[in-house]
């Protein structure tokens, strides 16, 4: 059975709800929600359509279940001892998705039930990265492997394909307006568009021959959004053009993570150097930042709750999940 935990909120504002419309009139800040397990490593985020937010614990082999409204955190143990849960996400119809990396697993949580599901992959895909779910399928990486897949939750079969560039990594996952499957290969200056129907993989090469996208983000227009870890910039890739467009971090040593589209229009991401995040308006071309309040963190996820107007980060290394209150989108 789950065992629920007091959750200790870090700022006072936490313990007097504030109306919508005042919080979006504020600067931006980080609240930080603190995680009661001990030796805790929130490493992924991820939101449900009730605004619930459920988070891998990746140490301790835990689901946690965060109700930002009553304060409350709720554990779930993986069935695989030991099974190094990375990343999470919520299904259209409301089951949680999680990847085990140490035990070539893909969990399933039913949140009604608690009940957790286990998924044996292929040995192509025995550390599983990040996973989305798409058109009634679960996607993933493997960046150990150099491969990617899929499973039908259905059936419990996976199919997996290996990239065509040696020890490629790949990495962060994102899906397409138009259907399609967009990887970021951490191992080269590459990005993926995956067919959804067929697996097939076309890759698009970066100017930078030094350029390494870890994670991405897709806009509603198509448009690839990226961080570049190692050069420490902000990319966006046309896919009807293949046009490149980059802009530099602030920080000298930044290493930009993390990102994502909120509703605010801009794009967030974190810089993983300095815990800075990091607001960039598409249209101005100018950049925010917002220090986290605890140090040492790295968001090497996030995820937007668009209903509530809320970007949810996961902050690794200090055993909190932050949460950014932004405008709602207008009705």
């Amino acid at each position: 059975m789950p065992s629920p935990h007091a959750l200790a909120p870090l700022l006072a504002a936490l313990a007097i709800p504030l109306l919508p419309a005042l919080r979006a009139a504020r600067a931006p800040s980080v609240e930080e929600y603190l995680i009661p397990r001990s030796g805790n490593f929130p490493h992924d985020p991820a939101v449900g359509a009730d605004g619930i937010v459920w988070y891998t614990d990746q140490t301790n082999s835990f689901i946690g279940r965060l109700d930002p409204e009553s304060g409350q955190i709720t554990d779930y143990a993986t069935p695989t001892p030991g099974s190094g849960p990375h990343g999470i996400e919520v299904a259209p119809d409301g089951m949680v998705w999680y990847t085990a990396q140490r035990t070539g697993r893909l969990g399933r949580l039913d949140p009604r039930t608690g009940r957790i599901d286990e998924f044996p992959l292929p040995p192509e895909a025995s550390h599983p990265h990040t996973p989305i779910v798409h058109r009634g399928a679960v996607w993933f990486t493997d960046a150990n492997n150099n491969s990617f897949g899929r499973l039908d939750p259905a059936t419990g079969r996976a199919e997996v394909w290996i990239s065509p560039t040696p020890r490629s990594i790949p990495y962060g996952m994102r899906a397409a307006p138009d259907g399609s499957v967009w990887i970021a290969f951490l191992g080269t200056n590459k990005l993926g568009r995956v067919d959804q129907a067929t697996g097939a993989l076309r890759e698009f090469v970066l100017p930078a021959a030094g350029a390494r996208p870890r994670r991405l983000a897709v806009g509603a227009d198509g448009t690839v959004w990226y961080t570049d870890y190692a050069r420490g910039y902000l990319g966006a890739l046309d896919p009807e053009t293949g046009a490149v467009r980059e802009w530099r971090s602030p920080s000298e040593e930044a290493g930009p993570y993390g990102i994502a589209i909120a509703t605010d229009g801009r794009i967030w991401y974190n810089e993983a150097r300095t815990s800075l995040m990091v607001a960039f308006d598409p249209e101005s071309g100018k950049m925010e930042t917002v220090p986290i309040p605890t140090s040492g963190p790295v968001v090497r996820h996030m995820v937007s709750d668009s209903l509530r107007g809320r970007l949810w980060l996961a902050l690794s290394g200090t055993g909190r999940i932050g949460m950014i209150q932004l405008a709602r989108p207008a009705r």
